[in-house]
């Protein structure tokens, strides 16, 4: 009986997962994490989150206190079913190798701006996400990339980060 209900709760965490392309599979654009996962601290309001650090072409070093998405369902969730993200606030989506990355905004109710970033640290795409959008074709990178940086819609045009720019990521 014990292997059954293993079964069915394998089966029901499978079909969680369901519902993105391939490439969605290694992403997601989406509920707020308990705690990040790098600092432990609550993700919401902490001052103690990593810090990425952005040389923009605009003149500035912008800073984006992250949530840190390193893992599978961590990056399924992101930022689903918030209400709100803090004016300097983000999520970096971390993967172990450069690979084609595309997102989607299902059950995501903020308008964000998603970075693509190479292993360099190096911009290679900005795009504006429109809230709610799950429908192909999803927000794809032009080329492989190891990181993602969602932040809210507008804050790289308001802070003069354009395609091209350095990253300088948080120390793991």
């Amino acid at each position: 009986m014990k292997a059954w209900k293993l079964a069915i709760i394998l089966l029901a965490l499978l079909v969680a997962s369901c519902g993105t392309t391939q490439a969605d599979q290694n992403s997601g654009s989406q509920q707020e994490p308990k705690s990040s996962a790098k600092t432990g601290k609550a993700a919401t309001g902490s001052p103690d989150l990593p810090v990425v650090t952005i040389d923009a072409s605009g003149g500035e070093n912008v800073e984006v206190r992250v949530e840190i998405a390193d893992g599978f369902f961590e990056r399924q969730r992101g930022l689903m079913d918030r209400t709100a993200l803090g004016e300097d606030r983000g999520m970096l989506f971390v993967f172990r190798r450069e690979q084609p990355l595309s997102f989607w905004m299902k059950n995501t109710l903020i308008p964000l701006s998603i970075a693509y970033i190479d292993s360099k640290g190096r911009i290679t795409d900005i795009l504006d996400m429109k809230p709610l959008d799950d429908e192909p074709p999803h927000y794809v990178s032009s080329e492989p990339v190891q990181y993602a940086l969602e932040v809210n819609q507008g804050f790289f045009d308001k802070h003069g980060v354009e395609v091209g720019d350095h990253v300088e990521l948080p120390s793991s």
